[in-house]
């Protein structure tokens, strides 16, 4: 059975990913998730804790959502390239409206540090997992490589949430795999 606190969440990530940023009311949560008034304020006082509580809620699901996959390693290029694909995928399709909603975050954390610290530590894991695996495939340059690779991964994201929804994923991903493997 969900929480209350749970359904707040779920809530509030559903408005911040379908309506951005400003539809982030602790009424505006609970109307969402046919809650009593008041209920999202109970777990969360304040505007900031409530944004925060978003931020790692949606990082603990992410977490949950692409853990496993994350946790497998290769050293094939073709098992990493399909791997990142269906990742991309995951965030961009059934994922997608979470993927928004931690986009509007990472927009709205830039001056907020506690705000910011969830989402940078998922962003940190995902960065050491790409470079493990680019320097376990052969990258010249990892540091380099993995700076690549992830500005190249959340440009393919932004365009498949904002300019095209169908964009095709694998063969953008093996031509910026293999390119960060050979410069």
């Amino acid at each position: 059975m969900t929480s209350i606190r749970e359904r707040a969440l779920e809530a509030a990530v559903d408005l911040v990913g379908t309506q951005g940023i400003r539809a982030l009311t602790h009424a505006r949560i609970d109307a969402q998730a046919g809650l009593p008034r008041g209920s999202t304020s109970n777990h969360f006082r304040t505007r900031a804790a409530l944004l925060t509580g978003v931020a790692t809620w949606i990082a603990e699901q992410e977490r949950g959502a692409l853990g496993a996959k994350a946790a497998q390693s290769f050293d094939d290029v073709d098992g990493f390239i399909d791997l990142f694909t269906e990742m991309v995928e995951l965030l961009t399709g059934p994922y997608a409206v979470r993927t928004r909603a931690r986009y509007a975050l990472f927009l709205e954390a830039a001056s907020d540090p506690e705000l910011f610290a969830p989402l940078q530590a998922q962003r940190e894991a995902m960065v050491a997992w790409s470079a493990n695996l680019l320097s376990t495939l052969g990258a010249r340059h990892p540091d380099a490589a993995t700076h690549a690779f992830m500005a190249f991964g959340d440009g393919l994201v932004l365009h498949r949430l904002s300019v095209d929804p169908d964009a095709a994923i694998r063969p953008t991903v093996a031509i910026a795999v293999h390119g960060c493997l050979s410069a």
